[in-house]
């Protein structure tokens, strides 16, 4: 059945460029190595390239395939294609249209599908989809549905549009049904540019011509640029190719069409075995193929073929105008905190265990420390320092568990506000809004039996300000473990730094003259924010 279109074919054509791109890795200094019985300063100032006076581009309509071995450097000419690369180590141009691209406007119309699908695990795809359209269109929510719904319909993933996205540890859908969905998320505001970074990779034989032929659909009947990376492509997708662009270790051996690249290897003494396809049998042999080229890089068949143009193509000189957000930051709160509480909601059973362990700790301490300002002959500086220390203790490492939660919402808050779809700010005061309410529940839960337990001043008022104290303490505390995920870069890195500062945070210090001044307030937390 032939694959119907989301939408008319969309009026924005855009051709990519890549003109004498390089790109390099800054020189690695203070290595050392062992040589004998002495440690050597292996210092490298080379820099090394991953990609080399790469030259080639991609038309509206047409399906680009950026080719070659483990290590080519597809990846990477891919990253700054889709603007995710900065211009400092970058040499060369890309452009847009003839223009030269700017990241930040490119990011918001284009779409870019990278090989780890960032989802949220305990939406369903339906509010997946349904999320991103609220975000990136500015029709309103009614719009919104209409365009989710059509997804649904053309990807194939209407039979589990109320199925959880699910998690590598709980699956609930299929690998290639995550992958459609991770796309979907990017095809949701209709982008002319679609990016992919290996879309058939751990999919099957069928599920992968799937994918292929609807990409391949949408290139042709709505004129979208689409440039992919492949590394084992089979005989069916090659047919739907367009042109491939094949790369060894970062230079370009072919910039063309497929029938031109099988002319290449004829022309080098190379013929093509049975059963294998042009392109799987150029990856094979890129690096004797490097060999017998005078000069890698863009050849005479390919410069010709490529300064052929479109007699039909009316280039769109509009990419670089200032784009801006498609909701008010009023309502990008509103959106926020509504997929936050659904998330929450969800975790129904991490929410019962927070309140467990705030009730179970509030009536241990009170237990221990009972009646302890109630009775004077208790009332000793030893006690109520280890009383408020193991409330310290217990109130600033409760939200540790949190991490890992934040690292992984951190990928999709990086890939959703690069692409434009909502304010960092906004996605703050969102996380505050809601969370505090939560935190107040578990503030009470534990000062409403360590509070009466151990004998403190016995005024409503009193016990208002300690429960006071206390959510705001939690407050911090979530915030901070929040802040910290934005530093470490995974959680057995995040959890040793958050120790480490709780530990110092807890530290009680007496003031005298033989200790520095700046350590006299390492008891507070603050001075870490």
């Amino acid at each position: 059945m032939e694959i119907l279109p989301v939408k008319a074919p969309n009026s924005d054509r855009y051709k990519i460029e890549a003109k004498n791109l390089s790109y390099k890795l800054p020189p690695k200094y203070n290595e050392f190595k062992w040589v004998g019985k002495k440690l050597v300063n292996n210092n490298n100032k080379t820099s090394t390239y991953l990609l080399r006076n790469v030259n080639c581009e991609a038309k509206p309509g047409e399906i680009t395939a950026v080719a070659g071995p483990s290590g080519a450097g597809k990846t990477t000419l891919l990253d700054i294609l889709a603007g995710n690369i900065g211009p400092s180590r970058v040499s060369g141009h890309v452009l847009v249209n003839d223009m030269p691209m700017k990241p930040a406007n490119f990011r918001r119309i284009s779409g870019y599908v990278t090989q780890d699908e960032a989802l949220f695990p305990l939406l369903t795809v339906e509010e997946t989809l349904m999320y991103s359209a609220r975000f990136r269109l500015h029709e309103g929510d009614n719009k919104a549905k209409d365009r989710v719904s059509k997804l649904l319909n053309e990807l194939g993933l209407d039979h589990v549009a109320g199925l959880k996205v699910g998690s590598e540890s709980s699956r609930t859908i299929s690998g290639g049904e995550k992958r459609r969905v991770a796309i979907g998320v990017e095809l949701v505001h209709d982008p002319s540019v679609v990016l992919l970074d290996e879309p058939t990779s751990g999919l099957d034989s069928a599920s992968a011509f799937h994918l292929m032929h609807l990409l391949k659909s949408m290139a042709k009947k709505q004129d979208k640029t689409i440039i992919l990376t492949i590394h084992q492509p089979g005989f069916r997708i090659l047919e739907l190719f367009d042109k491939a662009v094949l790369l060894s270790n970062g230079f370009v051996l072919h910039n063309g069409s497929l029938h031109l690249l099988e002319e290449k290897l004829k022309s080098t003494g190379r013929f093509i075995p049975q059963h294998v396809n042009v392109l799987e049998f150029a990856i094979d042999i890129t690096e004797s193929l490097a060999e017998s080229l005078n000069s890698p890089g863009e050849s005479d068949i390919e410069k010709c073929e490529t300064e052929q143009k479109s007699d039909n193509y009316v280039p769109n000189k509009n990419i670089n105008k200032e784009i801006l957000y498609s909701n008010s930051p009023l309502k990008e709160v509103l959106i926020l905190s509504q997929r936050f509480c659904s998330n929450i909601f969800r975790t129904k059973q991490l929410f019962l265990a927070k309140v467990i362990q705030a009730l179970l700790v509030g009536l241990i301490l009170g237990s221990i420390f009972f009646n302890t300002y109630t009775n004077p002959k208790n009332l000793e500086l030893q006690s109520q320092v280890g009383f408020f220390a193991f409330s310290l203790t217990f109130l600033l490492s409760s939200n540790t568990e949190a991490l890992p939660i934040f690292l992984e919402e951190r990928r999709i808050l990086m890939r959703e506000t690069s692409r434009g779809a909502y304010r960092i700010y906004t996605y703050n005061i969102a996380n505050t809004i809601v969370f505090l309410p939560f935190l107040l529940i578990i503030a009470l839960l534990y000062a409403i039996p360590v509070y009466w337990l151990v004998g403190l001043k016995c005024e409503f008022s009193a016990f208002a300000y300690y429960t006071l104290v206390s959510w705001m303490i939690f407050a911090m505390g979530n915030s901070f473990v929040a802040a910290c995920s934005a530093l470490v870069p995974n959680f057995l890195l995040g959890m040793s730094f958050i120790g480490c500062l709780i530990d110092l945070s807890e530290t009680n210090v007496e003031k005298s003259n033989k200790i520095p001044f700046i350590y006299e307030n390492v008891s507070t937390l603050v001075c870490f924010l």
